[in-house]
């Protein structure tokens, strides 16, 4: 609501994993660190309206990915880490949050055009082709370091698009 009432001046980034948590994805049956971020994601109806700002066509609302390589050991402490770390999956689970919003024309733009325009830089040239797949796609659990491991956000349901 804030940056829909702030004029061209005012855009917002919208991070992949907050379009698929709430707070009870890290709270209900027990702590989840690997979920925890901040902002600290909030209500189901508060994720439902960053759903719709970002499937929305506004161009003030943009990708912000925040993603969050922290080690294992460092997420799951009593001074845990904050942030998800959706590298590895970030644009196949944007391709499935907009198919399911019915928007998938509008993930190019929420992905890759909005930012650059609203800061006045160019378009990345780069390009990535999204497959809608038959069988659920497999993403690593974990990527080893020679620090340790880092988890990978996990959704929780089964994602059916592939990047490349």
């Amino acid at each position: 609501d804030y940056a829909l009432a702030g004029g061209d001046n005012l855009a917002a980034t919208i991070t992949t994993h907050h379009l698929i948590i709430n707070r009870n994805h890290i709270l209900v049956g027990g702590i989840k660190p690997h979920y925890y971020c901040l902002p600290v994601a909030k209500r189901e109806e508060h994720r439902q309206a960053l759903v719709e700002a970002a499937t929305s066509g506004d161009a003030r609302f943009f990708l912000g990915t925040d993603s969050a390589p922290h080690l294992d050991q460092d997420k799951e402490s009593a001074c845990g880490c904050a942030g998800c770390f959706t590298a590895p999956n970030t644009m196949s689970l944007l391709a499935h949050v907009f198919e399911d919003a019915g928007a998938l024309d509008q993930l190019r733009a929420f992905a890759s055009e909005n930012g650059p325009a609203f800061y006045g830089l160019p378009v990345n040239t780069g390009t990535l082709t999204l497959k809608k797949q038959d069988t659920p796609v497999k993403f690593p659990s974990k990527i080893e370091t020679p620090e340790g491991q880092i988890t990978v956000f996990d959704p929780g349901f089964d994602v059916f698009w592939s990047a490349e």
